[in-house]
């Protein structure tokens, strides 16, 4: 069994993080939407959320913008996106003006843990795959908890891990970037929203996600080491290591270490 692993500066974690997750590698290797399950299991959260035409939805950790603009594409939802990244901000806003959506949605920088909005300002806040990278947890339900009007609902999908089992390959810096060296079980998510304030309305596994994904991220490193080599390293991709942190969270989803859930939940 590993060793807990030791806490990492949440300043740098943060700032690695959203530095990784804002590049157009990583934008290469994961697509459009930078989570398992994609848009379908977006839209499967969304529809339990049951935003109506005109509602005010928060996207917490947007991205790129691929679940905001579809939000307002298809849900008709008012939409303000929030990420730590600046490149993710501003290639967010390009692609809501190109989508002709920049009157419905917007981007601002911001941190989790201090959401930049008012209070019981939006019914409904998503967010997807980050809530695990966040170093302060409670402090961040606190704040989801706190943008949302009385009987808004809160949709997250995220990575689960059983950290006591977690591969050595999978722990330190490049765990947290890789969103499972501080993700916890289903059930220790939803604690931790119930403390902050919200009611936990329902909960699903989705495991198999995270095993389609690692598959595509695998047949994109094919591409890239074919077509974009030098300039993946240059970014910091390690070819010679990959190999061996994809086998070991390929090995930890089937030995259920490693899975993916959604949560829905409520401020009452």
């Amino acid at each position: 069994m590993n060793q807990p692993m030791p806490a990492l500066p949440a300043a740098e974690t943060k700032a690695c993080c959203a530095a990784a997750y804002g590049s157009d590698l990583v934008a290469l290797l994961l697509g459009d939407s930078y989570h398992p399950g994609g848009l379908v299991l977006t839209r499967r959260l969304v529809d339990r959320l049951a935003p109506r035409p005109g509602a005010a939805v928060l996207d917490v950790a947007a991205g790129r913008g691929a679940t905001a603009l579809m939000l307002a594409a298809q849900y008709g939802a008012e939409v303000t996106g929030v990420d730590l990244s600046e490149a993710n901000v501003t290639a967010a806003g390009a692609a809501a003006r190109d989508a002709g959506l920049a009157d419905r949605v917007r981007f601002t920088h911001g941190d989790a843990e201090r959401l930049p909005t008012g209070d019981g300002a939006f019914d409904a806040v998503v967010c997807e795959c980050a809530f695990c990278t966040f170093p302060d947890k409670p402090t961040a339900a606190a704040e989801l908890a706190r943008v949302l009007r009385p009987g808004g609902r809160l949709g997250i999908t995220d990575v689960t891990v059983d950290s006591g089992r977690l591969p050595s390959e999978l722990t330190g810096l490049g765990g947290w970037i890789a969103c499972v060296a501080d993700a916890r079980p289903l059930d220790e998510y939803a604690r931790i929203l119930t403390a902050a304030g919200l009611r936990i309305t329902g909960t699903e596994r989705h495991d198999a996600a995270v095993t389609t994904m690692l598959d595509q991220i695998e047949a994109r490193l094919t591409l890239v080491r074919m077509t974009a080599r030098n300039r993946a390293e240059a970014a910091g991709l390690d070819f010679d290591r990959v190999p061996d942190v994809l086998a070991a969270a390929r090995a930890a989803v089937g030995d259920g270490i490693i899975g993916y859930g959604l949560i829905v939940a409520e401020k009452p």
